[in-house]
C-alpha cells in the first residue's frame, strides 16, 4: 500500500500539473466564452452540482469513510453505485418535470432550455469523476490516479486551445469538451480499479437484505447530514439564483471567474482533505485521538499557510491577474476577484476540519454548526445582492463575495473552536496563527507590489509584473519561513531537516 507521504505527493504533483495546465485553461476559457456565456455556464453547473448532492442525500463522505474502513467489502461499493444511478436519474426527471408545469424560466432565469440538460448532464458525469476519485483514494490507489489526471489535463488543454484558436469555444462545445474529459477520467478509473483485481461488474447483484442493510447504515450515519444539506443547497442555490436575477449572467460571469482564480490557490491544500480524511477515519478507528491530535499539529497549520501564501499574492495583485486571466470584459470583476481571492485560506480549515467531523462520526455537531451558519447567510446574501429599493446594497459579485469570506472566517474558527476541545489543542493558538500568518504574508505582498511598481521598465508589463513581484515575494516568504517557521506551523528542526535534506541528495547527485 502506498504511503501518505508518497500519496500525497502524487497528488501534490498532479495539482501542480493542474495549477499550470488550469491557469491557461483559465486565460482563454473566459475570454473565449465572455462574461455572459461564461455566467451561464457557472450559474448552471453550481446549480445542478448542488442538486446532485441533495439527491444523493449528502452521503458521499459517508461512503468514503466506511470505504477506507472496510476495503474489502465490494458489496459496498456496487450499493453506492447504483443509488448514485439513480439519483442522475431523478435529476433530468426533475428537470422534465419543470419543463412540463412550466416553472423553468423562473427557476432558470434566462436559460436555453437545452443548456440546462446539457448542464444536468456535465454536473452528473463530474459528480461519478468525484465518486470514482473516493474509491481510487480509499484503496490508496493515488499515484495511478494522479497520473490518469495529469493526462486528461493535457488533453483538455489541447481540446480547447484548438477550440479557441479555430474560433469554436462557445457554450456549446465547452460543455462536450467537460463530457470528454469526465468520460476519459471514469473510464481511467475504472481500469486502475480493475487492474488492481478488484472487480464489482460480476457480481453486481444485491439482495433486498443488504440493500436494507445498507440504506440503515447510511441513514443512521447521514441523518444529521441531510438536514443540514438540505438548508445548504437551498442556500447555494438561492444565493446563485439571487444574483442571477439581481445581477444577471454578467455578474455570474465575474463571480464565476473570481471562484476560478480563487480555487487555483487550494489546489496545493485540497490534495490533501480526502487524504487526510482517509487516515483519521482508520486512527479514530482505532481510538487514536493522540495521533489524530498529532497529525492535526503536523499538517493543518501548514497547509493553511501555503494556501495563504498563494492567496495573499492574488489579493493583492488581482487588478493584474483579472486583466490576464479575463481581459477587458471582465475589469469589472477586479473587486470580486481581491475579495474572493481570501476565500480559500480558511477554506483549507474548512476542509480540514471537515474530515475529523466526518471520519469520526460527528455529523450531528457539524450539522448544527453548518445549519447556524447558512441560516445567518441568508439575510446577509439578500442584503448584500437585493437592489436598492428592496433595501439592499446591489452590490451584485462583490455582495456573494463578501458573505462567502466572511461566513466562512466565522464558521470555521467555530468548528475549530470543537476541534481543540476533542483534540486536546489550544484553540487561542491556532487561531493566532491564522491572523498573524495572513498579516505577514499580506504586508510582504504589499511591499512587492510596491517595489516591483516602482520599476518602470515593468510598469506596463502585466506578465513581467506579476512574475517579478511573485519571485520577490517569494524570497520575503522564504526569509519569514527560516527565521520564523512557526509561522508556516513548522519547527526550527523542520527547517533543519529540509535543509539536510537538500544537501544530501546534492551531494548524492555530485558523487
Amino acid at each position: 500500500m502506498q504511503s501518505l507521504k508518497k500519496r500525497y505527493a502524487a497528488k501534490l504533483f498532479a495539482n501542480l500539473i493542474s495549477l499550470g495546465i488550469g491557469m491557461v485553461i483559465a486565460i482563454f476559457v473566459p475570454r473565449g466564452l465572455g462574461p455572459k456565456a461564461y455566467g451561464d455556464f457557472n450559474f448552471l453547473s453550481t446549480f445542478f452540482l448542488s442538486l446532485i448532492g441533495f439527491f444523493t442525500l449528502s452521503t458521499e463522505s459517508g461512503f468514503f469513510v466506511k470505504l477506507s474502513q472496510r476495503p474489502n467489502d465490494l458489496k459496498l461499493i456496487i450499493f453506492y453505485g447504483q443509488f448514485n444511478i439513480l439519483a442522475i436519474i431523478g435529476i433530468f426527471l426533475f428537470v422534465t418535470f419543470c419543463q412540463i408545469l412550466g416553472f423553468s424560466d423562473s427557476i432558470w432565469i434566462d436559460q436555453n432550455l437545452g443548456y440546462i440538460y446539457m448542464a444536468a448532464l456535465s454536473a452528473s458525469l463530474v459528480w461519478l469523476v468525484q465518486i470514482m476519485t473516493y474509491v481510487v483514494d480509499a484503496y490508496a490507489l493515488t499515484v495511478s490516479s494522479e497520473i490518469m489526471r495529469i493526462v486528461q489535463k493535457i488533453i483538455g488543454l489541447i481540446i480547447i486551445l484548438a477550440m479557441f484558436l479555430l474560433n469554436r469555444l462557445n457554450l456549446v462545445n465547452y460543455f462536450l469538451y467537460n463530457y470528454c474529459i469526465s468520460v476519459f477520467l471514469i473510464l481511467a478509473f475504472f481500469w486502475i480499479i480493475r487492474r488492481t483485481g478488484i472487480s464489482v461488474i460480476n457480481n453486481w447483484k444485491l439482495t433486498i437484505y443488504q440493500i436494507k442493510d445498507y440504506v440503515q447504515e447510511f441513514y443512521i450515519y447521514s441523518k444529521p447530514l441531510f438536514v443540514v444539506s438540505v438548508f445548504g443547497i437551498l442556500a447555494t442555490l438561492f444565493e446563485r439564483w439571487l444574483l442571477q436575477k439581481y445581477g444577471g449572467s454578467v455578474q455570474q460571469g465575474f463571480y464565476g471567474l473570481s471562484y476560478q482564480i480563487g480555487s487555483i490557490c487550494i489546489l496545493f491544500t485540497a490534495a490533501m482533505s480526502s487524504l487526510m480524511m482517509r487516515e483519521f477515519a482508520i486512527a479514530y478507528k482505532r481510538n487514536a485521538v493522540d495521533e489524530m491530535a498529532l497529525m492535526f499539529r503536523r499538517y493543518v497549520p501548514l497547509l493553511y499557510s501555503v494556501a495563504a501564501f498563494l492567496s495573499c499574492f492574488v489579493c493583492v495583485q488581482a487588478e493584474k491577474i483579472t486583466s490576464v486571466f479575463g481581459g477587458d470584459q471582465f475589469k469589472n470583476a477586479v473587486i470580486p476577484v481581491t475579495i474572493m481571492a481570501l476565500y480559500p485560506i480558511h477554506q483549507t480549515y474548512g476542509q480540514l476540519n471537515s474530515t475529523i467531523f466526518l471520519a469520526t462520526g460527528q455529523t450531528k455537531l457539524y450539522s448544527v454548526i453548518s445549519l447556524v451558519f447558512f441560516i445567518i447567510g441568508l439575510p446577509l446574501v439578500i442584503i448584500l445582492i437585493a437592489p436598492i429599493n428592496k433595501l439592499g446594497h446591489n452590490f451584485g459579485a462583490t455582495g456573494l463575495a463578501i458573505k462567502m469570506v466572511l461566513i466562512q472566517f466565522i464558521a470555521v474558527n467555530v468548528q475549530l473552536f470543537y476541534h481543540s476541545k476533542f483534540l486536546k489543542l489550544s484553540f487561542i493558538k491556532y487561531f493566532a496563527h491564522q491572523l498573524i500568518s495572513v498579516s505577514l504574508l499580506l504586508i510582504a505582498a504589499i511591499i512587492s507590489k510596491i517595489l516591483i511598481g516602482a520599476v518602470p521598465v515593468l510598469k506596463d508589463n502585466v506578465f513581467g509584473n506579476i512574475l517579478s513581484s511573485g519571485v520577490v515575494y517569494s524570497i520575503f516568504v522564504m526569509g519569514i519561513l527560516l527565521f520564523f517557521p512557526v509561522i508556516f506551523g513548522l519547527r526550527p528542526d523542520d527547517i533543519k531537516s529540509g535543509i539536510n535534506s537538500l544537501r544530501r541528495q546534492l551531494n548524492s547527485k555530485k558523487t
